[in-house]
This record gives C-alpha cells, sequence and structure tokens, in this order.
C-alpha cells in the first residue's frame, strides 16, 4: 500500500484541520479571522502534571501532541486512517518491512534540519527505551536511513505500522533532544509552536515557531498550567484566567455557561480492574461476584448526571463499529464462559483510584456501597494519578477504578487491548496472563484494517471480558471548556490535538463567564 500527497499544502490542511474539522470551534458573531500571525496568546489548563518530565517517550508525549510541539511521520483522520505529517508518502515493501519517504525543508526548533538519520535516531531511542512505550510493544520495530528515506522493520507482520507511527510516544525529536539517559522537547520538536520553558509540575511556555514548515501559527505562543483540581480548573474558565480548560468535571458543568462548555464523545472507558494475580480476585468465581454487583445506570446518573453512555463491553459508541455488533453468536459464546458468581462474606479487598479525573472518587464512593452490599469490606486508597501509578501496576491494590483511553496510541484498539489484558503487556493493572486472550489478540493484530479486524477485535474483547478481569462501567463524554474569546481549538476524541496552526484569539470577545 502506498499513501501519496501531492503538496506541502494538503500535508498541512491534514495536521491543521483534517484531523477533526466537524468538532473544531466556530467563529462568533462578528469575529474576523486573523490574516497573519497575531500578537495574542492563549491560556491552557491541563488536567494533569508531568509524570516523567514531558518525555516524549511516556505518556506526557500527549501533551506535546496538543501543545502542537512535537510531530510524528504520520497523523490520523476521523476515521483512524494514516495521513502524511513528517512523511509525505510509504508503501510496504513486503511483509515486515516498510518505507517513509521523510519530508524535505523541515527544520527543527533548534535550527537543525529534519533528515532520516534524525528520525532513525528518535526511531530508534523509543524501540531500546526501558521502559518500552506501549506502543512499541512486542514489535521488535528497528528503523535504518536509506537515501531520503526510513525504512522501518518489524518483528512480526504488523499491518497497522503506518498508524502506530503516528503516536505522540514517538514523535521526532532533534539530536540535542538526547543528552544521556534523558529526552528533553526543550526547543527540540518540529511544530508551529516551541516550547521554550518548563515550570516542573506547575506550567509551560510555547513561542510560535517561525520557521515551522506549514506556515505561521496564528497564535504568538501557549501558557500552559497543570491544575489537577477540577473545581479550580472550572473556576479559571469562569474567570477567564484560561482561554481552554481540559475536562470540566460532569459536577461542575452547571455552574458555567453552557456556551462555553463542549461536550466530545470519547473513545474513554471507566472501567473496575479486578487483580487476578493475587488477593481475594485471584477466584475468578469472586470477580464475577464484583461484576453482578454493579449498578451502572446509577453510577451514570448519579455522578454524570446522565453525561455517559453505559458500558457493554471495553469498547464504546465513540467507535460507531462497535455499535450493535455484539449481537453475535460467536460472542456469546465466548462469554459464556464466565465463571459463576461466588457468594461473598466479608472479603476484605483494597480499592484504588485517583483525583486528576475528578468523577472518580465519587464513583469510587457508589462502587464501594455496591461492593460492600454484596458481602465484600472495601478500604479506599485515593490519590493523585502521579502517586499513585506505579502502586497500580504493580499489583498493590484488589480493584482500582481508571478512565482509560481505548485508542489512545495507534487509533486501534488492539494496542490497548494488548498493553492492558495481554501476558506481556506494559500497562496490566489487573496482572491478567490468559493464553485465550493472547491468542485473540495477536489474531487480531495480523489482520488488516477493516471488517475482518473489527470482528476479530471484538473477539479479542469478549475473552477479556469473558475472564472478568476488567469490569467495564460506562464511556466517558469528556466536556472541554473554551472561553469566548477561542476560534478554532481542536476537540479531539483521542486526546491529541488541542491548539493549532490556526486557533486563534479574539481581542474583541470577553474572557471568562459573562454571566459573572
Amino acid at each position: 500500500m502506498t499513501t501519496r500527497r501531492r503538496s506541502s499544502r494538503i500535508a498541512l490542511i491534514v495536521l491543521s484541520a483534517l484531523a477533526l474539522p466537524a468538532l473544531s470551534g466556530c467563529f462568533a458573531a462578528g469575529s474576523t479571522a486573523p490574516d497573519a500571525a497575531s500578537a495574542e496568546r492563549i491560556s491552557v489548563a491541563m488536567m494533569q502534571p508531568p509524570r516523567s518530565g514531558l518525555s516524549p517517550l511516556s505518556d506526557d508525549a500527549f501533551k506535546l501532541s496538543r501543545w502542537a510541539t512535537a510531530e510524528t511521520l504520520v497523523v490520523l483522520d476521523d476515521d483512524a486512517v494514516a495521513r502524511p505529517s513528517l512523511s509525505t508518502s510509504w508503501e510496504q515493501v513486503d511483509a515486515t518491512t516498510w518505507r517513509f519517504q521523510i519530508r524535505s525543508g523541515v527544520s527543527f526548533h533548534d535550527g537543525t534540519a529534519l533528515t532520516p538519520d534524525a528520525v532513525v535516531r528518535s526511531l530508534q531511542r523509543a524501540a531500546s527505551a526501558s521502559p518500552l512505550p506501549r506502543i512499541l510493544k512486542g514489535i521488535g520495530l528497528q528503523a535504518r536511513a536509506e537515501g531520503d528515506a526510513v525504512i522501518v522493520t518489524t518483528g512480526d507482520v504488523d499491518p497497522l505500522l503506518p498508524q502506530r507511527l503516528s503516536s505522540p510516544q514517538l514523535s521526532i525529536l532533534a539530536a540535542s533532544a538526547y543528552t544521556g539517559d534523558t529526552v528533553s522537547p526543550i526547543g527540540t520538536g518540529t511544530g508551529p509552536f516551541q516550547l521554550v520553558a518548563v515550570n516542573g509540575i506547575t506550567g509551560a511556555t510555547l513561542d510560535r515557531f517561525d520557521g515551522y514548515w506549514g506556515g505561521r501559527a496564528k497564535l504568538a505562543g501557549i501558557d500552559a498550567s497543570f491544575v489537577p483540581d477540577g473545581t479550580a480548573r472550572t473556576a479559571a474558565l469562569r474567570t477567564g484566567t484560561a482561554d481552554i480548560v481540559e475536562t470540566v468535571p460532569a459536577g461542575q458543568i452547571e455552574t458555567v455557561d453552557p456556551a462555553l462548555v463542549h461536550e466530545v464523545p470519547m473513545p474513554r472507558t471507566n472501567t473496575l480492574y479486578l487483580n487476578t494475580a493475587r488477593g481475594p480476585f485471584a477466584d475468578p468465581s469472586v470477580r464475577a461476584a464484583a461484576r453482578g454487583a454493579l449498578d451502572r445506570a446509577r453510577i451514570i446518573a448519579a455522578v454524570y448526571e446522565g453525561r455517559a453512555d453505559e458500558a457493554k463491553g471495553l469498547l464504546g459508541p465513540a467507535l460507531p463499529w462497535t455499535v450493535g455488533a455484539r449481537d453475535s453468536a460467536d460472542l456469546d459464546a465466548v462469554l459464556a464462559t464466565r465463571a459463576p458468581a461466588a457468594v461473598v462474606d466479608r472479603v476484605p479487598i483494597t480499592l484504588g483510584t485517583f483525583t486528576d479525573r475528578a468523577e472518580l472518587p465519587e464513583v469510587a464512593v457508589l462502587v464501594q456501597q455496591q461492593l460492600e452490599a454484596v458481602g465484600f469490606i472495601v478500604t479506599q486508597d485515593v490519590r493523585e494519578y502521579q502517586f499513585i501509578e506505579a502502586d497500580a501496576l504493580a499489583g498493590a491494590f484488589d480493584a482500582f477504578i481508571l478512565s482509560r483511553a481505548t485508542v489512545l496510541d495507534s487509533g486501534d484498539p488492539v494496542a490497548y487491548l494488548a498493553s492492558d489484558f495481554g501476558c506481556g503487556g506494559g500497562f496490566s493493572i489487573s496482572q491478567l496472563c490468559s493464553a485465550d486472550v493472547d491468542a485473540a489478540i495477536a489474531a487480531a493484530s495480523r489482520i488488516a484494517a477493516g471488517p475482518d479486524r473489527q470482528k476479530a477485535i471484538l473477539i479479542a474483547e469478549a475473552q477479556v471480558l469473558a475472564t472478568d478481569a476488567a469490569v467495564p462501567m460506562l464511556h466517558e463524554r469528556v466536556v472541554q471548556g473554551e472561553s469566548a474569546r477561542v476560534r478554532d481549538a481542536a476537540r479531539d476524541p483521542r486526546e491529541r490535538t488541542l491548539v493549532t496552526i490556526d486557533t486563534w484569539i479574539d481581542p474583541a470577545a470577553p474572557a471568562g463567564d459573562a454571566r459573572r
């Protein structure tokens, strides 16, 4: 397969508009987009502080992507189809080999040029990182330069390699980013905004990069602050302290002018992970009892005020091909292998979650009540995510409530299923290792994009659900806050894009909530 584009202008459209054109902010009456770059800056309140010093090899990479400072070889459109970015075209040479043509005329923020060698350096650093970025888990990716192209090979057939290379964790940075054991995105990206300063877990500053290959951004820069507390983020929106606010908590929405909040359907599932390796939930019948205890409708009504969808599986309605597709005899046969629920009599368990998503502690209260109603004795442990992630991944909890993006990396849920539920998964909170699950995930991973792959994905999902290692509760609809001054911010279900080259500020519009 070869993907080609005729001009850099088309590629620019992909980067700044194609990703989510229907979900971009619209013009206010009487406002006019600036013809050229302006002196206006935008302030953004981010939900979570960096956990790994903004290393692109961690989940912090998604901040770099949302700030349009670090770029990848390809980007994804609405349908998760790979489109050109730092690579202008690609072709599959054989079952495990791909050739990516590298865009010419691109400068890194430090003034050095994008070259095939620079691409290889970034990809190889990711491939040799410890821990390995989850998008590369089990892939065996290797890269080498060949003329003006990069040859990428994998250890096994990977029909979605272009989509995989769209992950922000595979951002291409300048040689100066790699010093010793650290990777620094400060002044080393290729995007329309240059990261110039990071103040620990407080904030970051980005300025427009006038040498951007796709043209000049309309904004002069971005001032990002990290505000884990949902009430504080909402207050920043109301007072005009922030122009864009990530994730307005459901309980705070009624305190804000409805014109400033925008509901975004998310491929994000609120799931109860159960520890299959040790403790009471090592018994599948006890896991089945926990599954049967949950009242999803009550959680949605009480905590999300109806702004969520009841989960029928791990994958939700943000992936339209899942809707109605679970009415299948093949899937029913897999789910019929679930263990029967045990009778629970005063079984003590620990339940963990985190405060960064304001709804989760409230969900934990209801889940505790529902589990205790069937015989569990629940002790909660609730912290900021940066202080609880390591314990969760180490299996320190019997149960853990997580809000999880299911197509975070490649736009395809196979990577999520492998990461969270495969024997070698890098994000295995449930500590699951099942031969049937591994086989189903492996089968799905070998199929090219299309209906057959989708069917195989649902079979793999059913295999996970049959273990009761994870109990999906609801699919979120995240609410993004934007002041009346903001124009053309991206509202991205995959949480990769936020401020783009085309985002601008209308200085004539009021900041904050006009009802104050």
